[in-house]
This record gives C-alpha cells, structure tokens and sequence, in this order.
C-alpha cells in the first residue's frame, strides 16, 4: 500500500480530487491548511502563491499508485513552480482498507 499526499492550493483542491478519482483512487481524505515560508521567497519573483490550501491524503495499491499520482499531476500542472506539491510514501501496515465492488481487502 502507498499513501499518497497531495498539497495544492484551496483553489485546486476539488481538481485535484476529481483527477484522483477519475485516475482510480478509490476514496480521498482532505482537510485545509494554511502554507507559510514559499509564498514569500516566490513573491519576490512577482509569483504570489495563496496561503490557503487543501491537504488530500489517498491510500492506494503499489499498482495503482503511479496512475493516479501521474493523473493529478497532469489535471492540476503540479509540475510547474506555483501549483503545489505531491509526494508518495510507503504504508507498513493498513486496518480496514477496502477496494472495489466487492469489498475485496488487498493482499
């Protein structure tokens, strides 16, 4: 299992999840927060990046994590400077995970 973490700004944070589940996630967790140090450094270049922003945690498959990551990426530009950041990380153990229609736990 991976745990896939997606900070984006408020603005677009429902993209994000739309792109998620499109792309296979099974279901997101997201919350708000507020970002501080980057926007400054980055307004001096005239970029203003907003403080606000959306946190989307998603538990994914070793196999579907790649896509769906890859998916986010392209719906929201995360690969240009400004637009928010993604990382992905190994989960050890999982409780209570469950995926498609017929409620199958992973191995």
């Amino acid at each position: 299992m991976e745990l896939i973490t997606v900070v984006v700004q408020r603005k677009d944070g429902q993209r994000a999840i739309d792109a998620a589940l499109k792309h296979g996630a099974p279901g997101v967790t997201s919350f708000f927060g507020r970002g501080t140090g980057v926007r400054q450094k980055l307004s001096v270049f005239g970029m203003f990046i907003e403080a606000e922003k959306q946190v989307i945690l998603i538990a994914a498959t070793k196999e579907n994590a790649d896509k769906i990551l890859d998916g986010i990426v392209k719906e929201v530009e995360l690969d240009k400077p400004g637009r928010g950041f993604a990382y992905v990380q190994t989960i050890g153990r999982v409780v209570g995970f469950y995926e498609g229609e017929n409620g199958k736990e992973p191995a």
